[in-house]
């Protein structure tokens, strides 16, 4: 069952007539997931695209692989152009895209430490970022995050 907030967010998508769509990385399909699982989804979730690999950022969404090498796959500045390109694949009154850091081994810094999450929003033409810090298991950072995808979206959308 989605959490309160994912199906609050939902009900105030359907309730302004809104659509989403997801290009997910660190959340592999679960925002999708959560989403479908509550009872506007067919009206409100219009579909996502897993890029959780790098490769599938460049050969999918086409973020430029000299951008990924720069920034790394999980940065802010990739996280925005994936949101932006996935535009052009689904449409939808507000496309999402989120890296970030669920597990060790990935780009993890100091700077930026394991259970790090960018989600970047294109909300009719609007372009809202939010980075976060998260704790606990991989699934636990997961949750957090889709749970922060849809605060962002309840704080943005027009009441």
């Amino acid at each position: 069952m989605p959490s309160q907030i994912i199906m609050d967010c939902s009900s105030a998508l359907a309730a302004k007539g809104l659509t989403v769509a997801f290009a997910e990385s660190a959340t592999a399909g679960r925002l999708s997931a959560e989403f479908s699982l509550c009872s506007e989804s067919g009206s409100v979730l219009k579909g996502g695209l897993v890029c959780y690999d790098a490769s599938l950022k460049i050969g999918i969404l086409r973020v430029p692989k000299k951008m990924i090498e720069r920034f790394t796959p999980e940065s802010a500045e990739v996280t925005r152009e994936m949101a932006e390109r996935l535009q052009r694949f689904i449409p939808a009154d507000i496309h999402i895209a989120i890296t970030g850091l669920t597990t060790p081994g990935g780009s993890e810094t100091a700077e930026k430490p394991v259970g790090t999450i960018f989600v970047h929003a294109f909300l009719k033409g609007k372009s809202v970022a939010a980075r976060d810090i998260f704790s606990g298991s991989q699934e636990e950072i997961v949750l957090k995050s889709i749970d922060r995808v849809a605060k962002l979206i309840l704080d943005e959308i027009p009441n």
